[in-house]
């Protein structure tokens, strides 16, 4: 692992992505052992408009709370993804909605074009669980926080008498 590892989930406001930063850093944090900071930030519109959600992960101090070189950048919208990847890191991952993300940036970058709302929607009816289906992503993508962390996390945050259908929606 690097000396820190910049995860940044961006979307929409009201998408859930700042649960699922928090969600995030308590797995690295609680369940891994490691040291992690979440930070986020969202328009004034809140609903709608473009937010994100900073997750910072590392097994030495961190000396500062914000993400200045993306390693893992999840784009849920267009408007995210246009205005949330100009500090990328070169072999950076974009993690984007295959339905609504379809101008990808160029770049060497490595892409998943993956149907994360459609998952959502298909397995619940409802997109609202997109975040946590974008965690399952993650979790299964990058080595900086295991699968086993992110499930506990998850189940330890969502509301009582939905932690089977969380569980569903994070393996996929």
């Amino acid at each position: 692992m690097s000396e820190r590892y910049e995860v940044r989930l961006s979307g929409a406001g009201g998408q859930g992505l700042v649960l699922a930063g928090v969600i995030l850093a308590e797995a690295a944090a609680l369940y891994d052992g490691k040291n992690a900071v979440q930070t986020q930030s969202y328009g004034p519109e809140a609903r709608g408009g473009a937010s994100k959600s900073e997750v910072i992960i590392s097994e030495f101090s961190i000396d500062y709370p914000k993400a200045t070189e993306i390693d893992l950048l999840l784009c849920l919208t267009q408007e995210a993804c246009d205005k949330y990847t100009s500090d990328l890191k070169k072999k950076g991952i974009i993690i984007a909605d295959s339905r609504m993300v379809k101008d990808l940036p160029k770049g060497d970058y490595v892409i998943y074009n993956l149907p994360i709302m459609d998952t959502a929607k298909e397995k619940v009816g409802k997109t609202f669980v997109a975040n946590i289906v974008a965690l399952g992503a993650i979790a299964h993508l990058v080595e900086e926080v295991s699968f086993d962390s992110v499930l506990k996390a998850v189940l330890s945050r969502v509301p009582k008498g939905t932690e089977n259908l969380n569980k569903r929606e994070l393996v996929g």
